[in-house]
C-alpha cells in the first residue's frame, strides 16, 4: 500500500538503506547493485525521480574503508565514488554526497567543537578533509547531477552556525556543491521561523545554492535527552489511536512552514522520511511506541496533516 501511495502522491524517491556503502559495498572491490536498481528502475518506469542516498555516512562505513594512510582512504573512497555514481549516471541526478558530518556539539555554546563531527571519517582522515575528496569525486564522476550536503538540526543556532563554516570553507576550497539538505525531524513545539532559518541561513550566504527538506517528519513526543541517551524518562505510549488535539497541531504546524517555504525560491524539493505512519522509524527510536509523523495513517488514509498542506480552504 506505500509503494501505491507513493505512486499518487509523490514524484520522487529517497532509498532509505539499498544506496549506502555498508550495502552496495559491504566487502572492498564487490559491488551488489541488485537491491538499488530494483528500486531505482521501480521509480522511473513511474516517472518517478530519485535522490542519492548517501555516498558518504559515518554509520554506513564498511570498515575497510578507513584503513591504512590518509591517502590509502582518500583513493579508496575515490575509486566507490566513481563506481557507484557511474553505475547510476542518468537514472540518478542528485546525490546527498555528505551525509549528518555537522557537528553535534549543539549544547556547550562556545565551548563545543565544531564544525566538523568527530566521526570514524574525521578520526581516521585527521580533519575534514575527506569531504572535499567526496565532492570532488562525486563532481568528477557525473558533471550534471547535483550534489547536497545533508544533516539534521540546521535549524539549531549553534548547528547552523557550523554548516555555515563548512560552507564557507567549501567556497574558500573550491568545493562542488549545488545545495543543502536539511533533515527536518521536528516535534509538534517546533517552530516554523527557526525550521525558516535554515533555509535562509544559506540563502543570505550563499546566492545560487538549492535548499531541500530531505527527511520531513513530526514526532508526538517531547522526549527529553535522557530517553535518547539512556533510554530513561520518555513519554509514555499514545497507543493506536491519536489524540485529535495532537493531529490537529501537527497539521497546523506543517502548514504553517510550507506556508513559508513557498515563499523561498532556493526551495526545491521536500521529501517525507516515509508514507504512512506504521512505516516510520519514529515507532522505535528512541523507545517502542506508536507515532504518527507523516501525512498518511496506518491504513493509508489521509490525515488531518495532508489536507492542511494540499487544500488552502481546508479547515483545521
Amino acid at each position: 500500500m506505500s509503494s501505491e501511495l507513493a505512486l499518487s502522491q509523490f514524484n520522487s524517491v529517497t532509498p532509505e538503506y539499498q544506496m549506502k556503502p555498508d550495502i552496495l559495498a559491504p566487502t572492498e572491490g564487490a559491488y551488489e547493485f541488485d537491491g538499488a536498481d530494483r528500486v531505482i528502475d521501480w521509480a522511473l518506469e513511474n516517472n518517478m525521480s530519485v535522490r542519492g542516498h548517501a555516498l558518504l555516512w559515518h554509520e554506513a562505513t564498511p570498515d575497510y574503508f578507513l584503513q591504512g594512510s590518509r591517502d590509502d582512504i582518500r583513493a579508496r573512497l575515490e575509486d566507490y565514488i566513481q563506481t557507484v555514481v557511474s553505475h547510476f549516471k542518468d537514472r540518478v541526478k542528485i546525490w546527498d554526497v555528505a551525509n549528518e558530518v555537522i557537528s553535534t556539539d549543539i549544547y556547550n555554546g562556545s565551548n563545543g567543537v565544531g564544525p566538523d563531527r568527530r566521526t570514524n571519517w574525521f578520526n581516521a582522515v585527521g580533519n575534514g578533509d575527506y569531504l572535499d575528496w567526496a565532492f570532488l569525486a562525486a563532481r568528477a564522476a557525473d558533471p550534471s547531477a547535483q550534489l547536497f550536503l545533508s544533516d539534521y538540526n540546521t535549524e539549531d543556532p549553534i548547528k547552523q552556525g557550523y554548516m555555515v563554516e563548512i560552507l564557507r570553507r567549501f567556497r574558500e576550497r573550491n568545493v562542488p556543491i549545488d545545495g543543502v539538505g536539511h533533515q527536518f525531524h521536528l516535534r509538534l513545539n517546533a517552530s516554523p521561523t527557526a525550521a525558516l532559518s535554515a533555509i535562509e541561513a544559506v540563502d543570505n550566504e550563499f546566492a545560487g545554492l538549492i535548499n531541500h527538506i530531505t527527511e520531513l517528519d513530526v514526532s508526538f513526543y517531547q522526549d527529553p535527552g535522557t530517553c535518547y541517551e539512556t533510554g530513561t524518562n520518555c513519554q509514555p505510549d499514545l497507543g493506536p489511536n491519536p489524540p485529535e488535539n495532537l493531529l490537529a497541531d501537527q497539521a497546523r504546524l506543517l502548514r504553517n512552514i510550507f506556508d513559508r517555504l513557498v515563499t523561498k525560491p532556493s526551495v526545491e524539493s521536500v521529501t517525507f522520511w516515509g508514507v504512512r505512519d506504521g512505516d516510520s522509524w519514529l515507532n522505535s527510536n528512541p523507545a517502542e511506541r506508536f507515532n504518527y509523523p507523516l501525512l498518511f495513517d496506518r491504513d493509508g488514509e489521509p490525515k488531518s496533516a495532508f489536507h492542511a498542506i494540499t487544500d488552502p480552504a481546508y479547515e483545521i
